[in-house]
């Protein structure tokens, strides 16, 4: 089977399952992998890769509103330097820390390229799901867009430093929890706002109206984006940044801002179909694995 029949083969059976995670009898699982060439730009650390490795996929425990109990990493690499595995250990352990979980262990194996493979666990007896929004509903998000966009560019640039300390983000379980008793849809943003925001449509069946004036654009962006259209690409469209996206009843707004331990804006609200912004159709486009 060729590579495109393999993903094409892949995308059905995760469209099939349709969440961020599987659930059975209140057990959350998810896993994910990362490599190289497609996710660790160069420059990044062994302790950025471990968090942001293993933060993705506590970002999906967050995005079924459930707790995060335990996660682990299989890391494979050409050869083994003891000060780089250390470091990616401690990354694993530290964003684990972060959210209040452990980091309970993994595996080696030798790979021609730099490559990890990553599982988090967590528990609910209420998931939730992408597929609960109605129109004349709210949709909300955490936190800021462009984080992960504007690190890249810092790595092209060689601002290594500052590059590393974007990259990791904090996987938003503890504000999953808050939000989960009032949330209808949710889900986390890794492929961008957009394409979740498509995705969180096509579960739903339903549509979204956005203002563009308010998502929240991270403060690194304006460091790096040349013009308003580059802004806008790293904050729509770039992906990456592991913020939740979720749908309340307008009600249950206020209630949801003041909860949740992090900084929740509404952007919009739920229609009966079609994905724009500021009146116009939002293209459907987000990060490429």
């Amino acid at each position: 089977m060729d590579e495109r029949a393999a993903l094409s083969l892949v995308g059905e059976h995760v469209d099939a399952a349709g969440d961020d995670c599987a659930v059975v009898d209140g057990l959350v699982v998810t896993t994910d992998m990362l490599h190289e060439r497609t996710d660790f730009p160069d420059g990044t650390t062994r302790y950025t890769a471990g968090w942001r490795a293993v933060g993705a996929s506590l970002s999906d425990v967050a995005a079924a509103g459930a707790e995060a109990t335990a996660a682990v990493a299989v890391y494979g690499a050409p050869e083994f330097r003891e000060a780089e595995l250390s470091a990616f250990l401690e990354g694993c352990t530290d964003v684990c820390s972060a959210v209040g979980t452990e980091y309970v262990g993994g595996d080696l194996d030798g790979h021609e390229e730099f490559t990890v493979a990553t599982t988090a666990v967590g528990r609910t007896d209420d998931p939730v799901g992408r597929d609960g929004a109605s129109a004349g509903e709210a949709v909300c998000v955490t936190g800021t867009f462009g984080r992960s966009g504007a690190a890249v560019r810092l790595f092209e640039r060689g601002d290594h430093e500052r590059a590393n300390e974007l990259f990791r983000f904090e996987p938003r379980v503890v504000a999953g929890r808050a939000v989960a008793p009032r949330a209808t849809a949710m889900m986390d943003s890794s492929d961008g706002l957009a394409r979740s925001l498509y995705q969180l449509a096509a579960a739903s069946d339903c549509g979204f109206a956005v203002d563009g004036d308010a998502v929240p654009v991270d403060s690194s962006v304006g460091t790096v984006a040349a013009d308003a259209e580059e802004r806008r690409e790293l904050a729509l469209h770039f992906g990456e940044d592991f913020e939740l996206v979720f749908t309340v009843p307008e009600a249950d707004v206020p209630t949801v801002r003041a909860g949740a331990p992090v900084e929740v804006t509404r952007i919009g609200r739920v229609t009966d179909g079609g994905v724009r912004l500021d009146g116009a159709p939002l293209p459907d486009r987000g990060f490429t694995h």
